[in-house]
């Protein structure tokens, strides 16, 4: 989530009352989760196993619970707390949607048929040639591009499923990224696509989806991804161009989908795929092996 104009670190310290390590005007662009951080942006971390990788990562700002040694070039932020406090940044500076008020700095292109019932957030864009049917739901920011069709009962723009247990249950990580659908989209019947966290989920060009369909959060499906009924594709996954994924597939969370992959129907991703590949399986594995050892166990 990048800020409308920069920040000082100071600035940001300030607002969640925290100790911080730099030069108090050191500039600070906005925030992001570990695998989408840019450079000038926050990434926050509170336990030690990932120390290592936050202060290594792009992000030049490390939201932390204890004071470390700060690489050259970066700054910190020293907080009892990285989670409510990147919270609380991510909500000074990004409202957090709440449908009271929708309709704001809309924009809505040439020859788009939309159905009376839908819900249009805040500062949506929704590019030509779109048809929208009954009781679509679009959150805000949400970007749509040309010639995209989105079926009844779909939700761009739900919450992450993103929660960090304490002591007193689960406390909510507040998303206040977006989703955007690249040009020739079509979304199927009641779909539900997460907004990202901090950053965008991304449906890119040419991709069609089915009906009852959920993407996470801060997932990107490549272009022409084909994806039928009944997948669940968990936040933080990459799918590359070019694959299909039949019924009632699982992809576990932060996964890469390669070019070109067919994942088959009910088929469990819990690792990396490489692209080209045909996929089968609880736990997925290339097609013809799994089809060997079918044959194999018959013939004990």
């Amino acid at each position: 989530m990048r800020f409308q104009s920069p920040q000082s670190l100071a600035t940001i310290a300030e607002l969640i009352d925290a100790k911080f390590i730099g030069n108090p005007d050191f500039q600070v662009l906005g925030t992001n989760e570990i695998h989408r951080v840019k450079a000038g942006e926050i990434v926050f971390v509170n336990h030690p196993k990932y120390y290592d990788k936050a202060l290594n990562s792009d992000a030049t700002i490390i939201l932390i619970d204890k004071e470390v040694d700060c690489p050259e070039g970066k700054a910190l932020i020293i907080s009892d707390d990285p989670f409510r406090d990147f919270n609380k940044i991510n909500e000074h500076y990004q409202g957090i949607q709440t449908f009271e008020t929708t309709n704001q700095n809309v924009k809505i292109g040439k020859n788009c048929k939309i159905h009376p019932s839908v819900i249009i957030g805040n500062d949506v864009t929704i590019g030509d040639n779109c048809m929208i049917f009954p009781n679509v739901v679009i959150g805000d920011r949400t970007i749509i591009g040309n010639n995209c069709i989105i079926q009844s009962g779909t939700v761009l723009g739900g919450d992450a499923f993103y929660y960090n247990k304490n002591s007193e249950g689960y406390r909510k990580m507040l998303s206040v990224g977006n989703v955007i659908l690249e040009d020739h989209v079509e979304i199927g019947v009641n779909c539900c696509i997460d907004r990202g966290v901090t950053d965008s989920t991304i449906i890119k060009k040419g991709s069609k989806l089915d009906n009852l369909i959920q993407v996470g959060h801060d997932t990107v499906l490549g272009e022409r991804t084909l994806v039928a009924s009944g997948t669940m594709i968990a936040g933080c996954c990459i799918v590359e161009d070019d694959v299909q994924i039949w019924g009632q597939v699982g992809i576990a969370s932060g996964k890469r989908v390669g070019k070109g992959a067919v994942l088959l129907g009910k088929t469990g991703v819990n690792k990396d795929l490489e692209g080209g590949k045909t996929y089968f399986g609880s736990l997925a594995e290339e097609f013809r092996e799994y089809l060997k050892k079918e044959v194999k166990l018959k013939n004990l």
